[in-house]
């Protein structure tokens, strides 16, 4: 009995099993000590984040490497069946591989990080995680009305980024250009109704002109662009039934909807205060007389 016990402790195959075990729980146990006593003191969330994923990845290619060691003698005469296998695996999973790819490429390509929102798939909402093979996003839109939360959570194969376009609505512009249109009756005093538009939208949105200016510097020192008017603007054309005045303005991307409701409650306001020198506009129809019709009769 003691000599069975003793060659299963000596049996190769064994000693290179509970190595193998044994370094494996090592790798780990250090990894998830590096992550919890060292990474959760980086202050910055986004940096803390990715830490904490390279550590992960960094986890499994020692792990990767310490296999290899652990059975590198036998490595030798499996080349040939490995290359055949690996091919085989290469075309049944094509598609987790282009989707570890799209995640070395988001990790550094700078598509987006998590906090960020997007436009993936078709998919839009805010990025909750990126994980090696999925990007979570937390859905806005859809049924909702605005870029407000709908409490759907999509997982998307991070393979994505080579097939279709990313938006990013929060990267290095986290602000949007917006509209809103005003209709003004005919008839009504266009200067004092322009004049009234344009000091609501300073007085809304005229905040983040200066802010907003700043980061499209930036970007035009990365990337060639034309400069690009933050100030809030009115514009106006005139069709068949008013005149509409357009109001533009930047605004963050997740403020859209509050920003519109402050600008029209305000623009109500003061309208409504004009005692009439200025009118909104509504839809108008105008109803065709009838012509006379001379009946006859006859016996």
């Amino acid at each position: 009995m003691e000599n069975k016990i003793t060659e299963i402790l000596y049996d190769p195959t064994i000693g290179k099993l509970v190595t193998l075990f044994v370094g494996i729980a090592v790798i780990w146990i250090v990894i998830k000590f590096i992550q919890k006593k060292l990474f959760t003191k980086i202050d910055n969330v986004d940096n803390r984040y990715k830490a904490k994923k390279f550590g992960s990845f960094l986890g499994y290619i020692i792990t990767i490497i310490f296999i290899t060691i652990v059975y590198s003698n036998k490595l030798g005469g499996l080349t040939v069946a490995f290359g055949v296998a690996g091919a085989g695996i290469a075309f049944a999973l094509q598609e987790v591989i282009a989707s570890f790819a799209g995640w070395l490429a988001i990790m550094f390509g700078d598509f987006y990080k998590t906090g960020d929102r997007v436009q993936l798939g078709g998919i839009k909402g805010d990025v909750m995680d990126i994980g090696v093979l999925r990007t979570t996003i937390m859905e806005t839109g859809q049924w909702v009305d605005g870029d407000l939360y709908n409490g759907r959570i999509v997982l998307i194969a991070n393979s994505y980024i080579f097939k279709e376009p990313v938006f990013n609505y929060s990267g290095d512009f986290p602000f949007l250009w917006d509209e809103i249109k005003v209709p003004i009756q005919f008839g009504s005093n266009y200067e004092k109704a322009k004049q009234i538009i344009l000091n609501v939208g300073l007085e809304v949105a005229g905040d983040l002109t200066l802010e907003s200016k700043e980061k499209w510097n930036s970007l035009q020192k990365k990337y060639l662009l034309e400069n690009a008017q933050t100030e809030p603007m009115v514009s106006l054309i005139a069709n068949d039934n008013w005149v509409e005045f357009t109001l533009r303005y930047v605004v963050r991307y997740n403020k859209r909807r509050a920003t519109k409701t402050d600008l029209f409650t305000k623009l109500l306001q003061q309208i409504e205060a004009t005692n009439g020198e200025v009118k909104f506009a509504s839809a108008t129809f105008q109803i065709v007389e009838t012509p006379d019709f001379n009946i006859n009769l006859k016996k």
